[in-house]
């Protein structure tokens, strides 16, 4: 039954289009972030720590939300094109959140550590990334 989930994410996120009209739910097991620093550069990431979150991509209605403590709705305004790598497979998505400022969304799965997924949000500032259950 897993195999069967896992098969029918990646059909969706191998597809990535508005057409499909599905809503994917997806469980994180642990955050981290890294913040821009003050001169050119990034910091480093923080250490993982435990967030058992929903994440729900609905392309029926334009928006990923990340219920975390504080829900985080974020607004789709373009779904990119599937891009992939001997490594990796990426699936992008330009957003807006409910503060109003832009971000861009990723769904990774990490094909060379045994289909690990992440999922990102990347602010010009800040980043985001969060585990994925298998």
């Amino acid at each position: 039954m897993k195999h069967l989930q896992i098969a029918l994410l990646l059909l969706f996120l191998g597809f990535g289009s508005k057409s499909i009209g599905q809503t994917i739910r997806l469980k994180t097991s642990s955050v981290s972030y890294i913040e821009k620093l003050e001169k050119k550069g990034w910091g480093e990431w923080s250490d993982f720590v435990k967030a058992e979150l929903v994440v729900t991509i609905d392309a029926k209605k334009d928006r990923i939300i990340v219920n975390s403590p504080e829900i985080q709705v974020f607004t789709i305004l373009s779904y990119g094109e599937k891009i992939e790598t001997e490594t990796s497979k990426i699936v992008p998505f330009d957003c807006i959140d409910n503060n109003g400022s832009k971000c861009k969304i990723l769904v990774i799965t990490r094909k060379d550590e045994g289909n690990r997924m992440q999922f990102y949000i990347n602010y010009s500032e800040l980043k985001f990334v969060y585990n994925i259950y298998n």
